[in-house]
């Protein structure tokens, strides 16, 4: 899913105007503007801090399946992809599959799912008939935006019906899977409506609604997890009895048991099942959105919208999830005039018939034959084998088949009715459903102080002054599994978790506005913290004005989101608690670190099989390993970021150059941490506890890490037009991790390339009516680290291209493309599917 490189920079400030025979380049890059750096309206060429632009030409002239896809070249990003219908935007490093700390705002709306907390994708986002343009400021923006920008934000911008009128339609037509072992040639379709129109000078009106169906990319990555489980008796690979491939489940560490067989101890796991067995991988989504525009005066809008998408696709966490009829909706009133921006909106979800396939795979197993009844069995079976002859290693498969026997075979009826049984039971012990219902309701107000009420400011002192304040409030309805309410008396009531901000903004231009400087402060309360100040400080100096240089510092604090305060969810029995007191208290004071349990474990066992010690003399030797829990309940996470960049233009505007150079310093990093309670607080007991499995209590606990975190990086690119049609754009992003102080370990996930290069040609009027663009782009191989595993990631590549063929007389063209044209599956991160060659026609009509 290898996106189109002119978007990387902008191509929007200067290609407004591609189909035409002026050449409007020079006036397009001096008047192109944005409002995201700043919230208030300026030019690309002097914002005061890192912003990327892409219009609907941009979008238009890239080989990627949608406009979001086309997303992943812009300069700075990184996306990786869960599934063919959910990819994640992400900017200067931590990138996640759950990516709380960039947001996704539609028309300055953000559009998360709340109880993920981040967007799913671009399932509640506009289609491709209605994205006007976008803005992506990467880096901390929390001054601004407050909660969830610490990496950076994508402003989504919509078409006005007021001057988007009229009726357009897509149809796309394509197929993926080609050469894939898992799957044949799959089918993808998506058909694409929208209707403006201007009922009066006052009042027009817009419907978009969209249809996609397919087959998702498969995640089937054998790559063993527990390889030297058994290292102490010699048992690797296939003889191993604790394997557990990444896209299995149902063989992780809680269905994992010590046993002894033979006088000698051995780790087994039950069988577990592998992905392809636990999930439909059908593709569909449902989405349709309307908005009523109203003008209250010649430069003030009031405007009503309506979104929605019910979805079916994958999603990933610490664990796998097939989202089935996922509902997303959100209301939304807003008021925006040249002084005044207003907005009042509510996103709803309710996660409908998803699950969870670790859950899924697990109970599969025990629900035909409980844990303890497997492992007796399992034992007989051994016994039995070795008492007629058999090695270790035919015993042990042997057994394996024994304790199987009337196992749920994937594909039977039995199989598939049991697995629609435990979709429906929301209790992951013993079932497997995913069932939230989630809202955040957002009001927004800024004021431009010096637009209307304080012009003299402006115009005596070139003072702009930008005031606004913002609350946000989270409701969760407790489902008893994954979010029940901590609070005394309120079991089975409503969640409730706020935050409510302000922010003030100066800016003042020195030297005939050749100096810019600015200056903001944001103050922001929590339910559960105290306040939180958020300063930027900018300067842009503009000796000429092609010529552009910008710096800034900034701090942004993230709270924590609504998992990771409030979950409490046991999965696969491992307890996922959230780290707020009210939701933990007493489990940090008592636990000890799963990893120190993990090595004592290990080490115990060597001696028991290899050096011939008894267990308690093992437990006794070795207890020393187990490390007491350090970590404690969680605080906000802060960030602050210094930056420097240029923009300009060279060569009578023909080529446009910009860079940006970073450092981000992270303290109290939201992280997680697995740590176990033993059942006894008697010290003498405790090791003995912690060696045994069933005496101990796991959990995987939302905390600070205690190291202090560098992020630094650059990007930089050039996009430079020849002859007026023909556009060639380049760029790379640099992105480094370095750990400072108290390195603990916690500060993982990065999970971002330390190197990505784009490059793009595209050709206006290659023949006549005829556009073409050939994209390529590559990215350098990084370490993956999630709770689900942790590896390297190969670096790859990949190679896009289109034409399109205008059909002006009737207002429609043709559009040829592929993603990944040459078809070499690769994946975006560990424990995700492989993604190979999307191959499309697209037809539309009336896209302007």
């Amino acid at each position: 899913m290898k996106k189109h490189i002119t978007c990387i920079f902008m191509a929007s400030a200067f290609f407004a105007k591609a189909q035409t025979p002026t050449d409007t380049l020079k006036t397009n890059s001096l008047q192109e503007v944005v409002v995201t750096a700043s919230r208030l309206t300026e030019s690309i060429l002097v914002s005061p801090v890192s912003v990327q632009k892409i219009n609907k030409t941009a979008i238009a002239l890239s080989p990627a399946l949608s406009f979001f896809d086309g997303l992943e070249n812009a300069q700075g990003i990184h996306m990786i992809t869960p599934s063919l219908g959910f990819k994640v935007l992400n900017a200067r490093g931590f990138s996640n599959t759950t990516n709380v700390r960039f947001a996704q705002l539609v028309d300055g709306m953000d559009v998360q799912s709340p109880h993920i907390g981040g967007a799913i994708g671009n399932a509640l986002g506009p289609t491709d008939l209605d994205i006007d343009n976008v803005e992506i400021l990467p880096g901390t923006a929390s001054a601004l935006y407050g909660m969830n920008t610490v990496n950076g934000l994508a402003n989504f911008f919509t078409k006005n019906p007021f001057t988007s009128e009229g009726l357009s339609i897509q149809q796309k037509t394509a197929a993926n899977h080609f050469n894939d072992r898992y799957s044949h040639v799959k089918p993808f379709s998506e058909t694409t409506i929208r209707f403006a129109k201007v009922i009066s000078p006052k009042l027009a009106f817009k419907v978009n609604g969209a249809f996609t169906k397919g087959y998702d990319w498969i995640a089937s990555d054998q790559t063993e997890l527990n390889g030297n489980a058994n290292r102490s008796t010699n048992l690797f690979g296939a003889d191993n009895p604790a394997k557990d491939p990444v896209n299995s489940y149902g063989n992780e560490s809680s269905d994992r048991r010590t046993i002894s067989l033979g006088g000698r101890n051995y780790v087994v796991a039950r069988t577990g099942y592998q992905e392809m067995d636990v999930v439909n991988y059908d593709l569909q989504n449902v989405k349709a959105d309307a908005g009523i525009y109203y003008k209250v005066a010649k430069d003030a809008m009031l405007t009503y919208s309506y979104h929605f998408s019910e979805l079916d696709n994958v999603y990933q966490r610490a664990n796998r999830f097939r989202l089935q009829d996922y509902r997303l909706q959100q209301h939304a009133i807003q008021y925006q005039s040249q002084s005044v921006q207003a907005r009042l909106y509510i996103n709803s979800e309710n996660t409908g018939k998803s699950y969870n396939l670790r859950s899924m795979a697990e109970n599969m197993d025990r629900s035909y034959k409980p844990d303890n009844t497997w492992y007796t069995d399992f034992t007989s079976g051994f016994n039995q084998s070795v008492s007629g002859g058999a090695t270790v290693s035919d015993a042990l498969r042997q057994a394996r088949t024994v304790a199987d026997a009337g196992r749920f075979q994937p594909g039977t009826p039995a199989f598939n009715a049991q697995l629609a049984k435990l979709q429906d039971i929301n209790n992951w012990d013993v079932g497997a459903a995913l069932r939230v219902k989630a809202s955040l309701v957002h009001g927004e107000l800024q004021v431009n102080l010096t637009e209307n009420y304080l012009q003299s400011l402006k115009t005596k002192y070139d003072l702009d002054l930008l005031v606004g304040a913002d609350h946000r409030t989270y409701i969760i309805v407790p489902d008893g599994n994954y979010f029940v309410n901590p609070e005394p008396g309120q079991d089975g009531k409503n969640i409730n978790y706020s935050k409510t901000g302000g922010f003030i903004s100066i800016s003042k231009g020195l030297f005939q506005s050749k100096l810019k400087l600015g200056a903001i402060l944001r103050a922001d309360k929590n339910d559960y913290f105290n306040t939180t100040f958020n300063p930027r400080f900018s300067a842009v100096y503009s000796p000429v004005h092609n010529h552009n240089f910008r710096a800034s510092f900034q701090s942004g604090y993230r709270f924590p989101s609504i998992f990771e305060a409030y979950s409490n969810v046991n999965s696969g029995g491992v307890k996922r608690v959230g780290g707020l007191p009210v939701m933990s208290s007493g489990i940090f004071e008592n636990a000890w670190l799963a990893t120190s349990i993990t090595a004592f474990q290990t080490a115990v066992l060597a001696d028991i099989n290899q050096t011939g010690l008894t267990q308690a003399a093992a437990i006794e030797k070795n207890k020393g390993l187990l490390r007491k829990n350090p970590y404690t309940y969680l605080k906000p996470e802060h960030a602050q970021t210094w930056e420097a960049g240029y923009k300009g233009l060279f060569f009578g505007n023909s080529l446009y150059a910009n860079a940006d150079v970073y450092l981000s310093r992270f303290s109290n990093f939201i992280a997680q941490a697995n740590m176990n309670v033993p059942n006894s607080t008697n010290p003498a007991k405790i090791p003995a506890d912690l060696y045994s499995r069933t005496t101990q209590s796991q959990y995987r606990m939302y905390t600070n890490s205690q190291s202090i975190i560098d992020n630094f990086g650059f990007s930089a690119g050039v996009n430079y037009k020849f002859n007026k049609n023909l556009i060639i754009a380049a760029n790379t992003t640099f992105s480094k991790l370095r750990n400072t102080e108290n390195q603990d370990g916690l500060e993982d996930g990065f999970n971002t390339p330390k190197w990505i290069y784009n490059i793009s040609f595209s050709k206006m009027e290659l023949l006549k009516n005829f556009d073409a663009t050939l994209a390529y782009r590559w990215q350098s191989h990084y370490l993956s680290q999630t709770f689900l595993v942790s590896g390297q990631v190969p670096s790859y590549s990949s190679l896009d291209a289109q034409v399109t063929y205008h059909l002006p007389l009737i207002k429609s063209l043709i559009k040829i493309g592929a993603s990944n044209l040459l078809n070499h599956y690769y994946t975006s991160f560990l424990g995700g599917p492989s993604i190979g060659g999307m191959y499309y026609v697209s037809v539309g009509y009336g896209i302007n």
